[in-house]
């Protein structure tokens, strides 16, 4: 989620969800909330390279297409988010058993490559 005002733009997770419940959550969220485009994180090795996830990320990326053909998606390097993401909930405090929730990780990580892709627009 993306939010406007004349002097900034601010990244902020929605939810994590289940792969098993994606598109209903999806459907739901798409046909109460207007969305320009969706913005999918794009894993990668270090060295630049599809990483052994790209795979899961492009069948998802052609159901969404094939599902919402009037809605773009974009992908957006993902490497080191969750690097980064480990160290704000660091920086913020967080307890260590608080940084090995998984979905917190993955929401402040979309959060993270959401920011990265509404920065590169400036």
């Amino acid at each position: 989620m993306a939010v406007t005002d004349p002097l900034q733009i601010i990244a902020g997770g929605l939810a994590t969800v289940s792969t098993f419940t994606l598109f209903e959550w999806l459907d739901n969220y798409l046909n109460t909330e207007q969305v320009e485009r969706v913005i999918v994180g794009e894993p990668k090795q270090t060295n630049g390279l599809p990483s052994e996830n790209m795979a899961r990320v492009s069948a998802f990326v052609k159901k969404f297409r094939k599902t919402y053909p009037h809605i773009p998606v974009e992908l957006v390097d993902e490497r080191f988010t969750s690097v980064l993401a480990h160290r704000a909930m660091i920086d913020g405090g967080l307890k260590q058993k608080a940084r090995r929730d998984k979905a917190l990780v993955d929401e402040i990580s979309a959060t993270i490559i959401l920011q990265s892709y509404l920065e590169s627009k400036k």
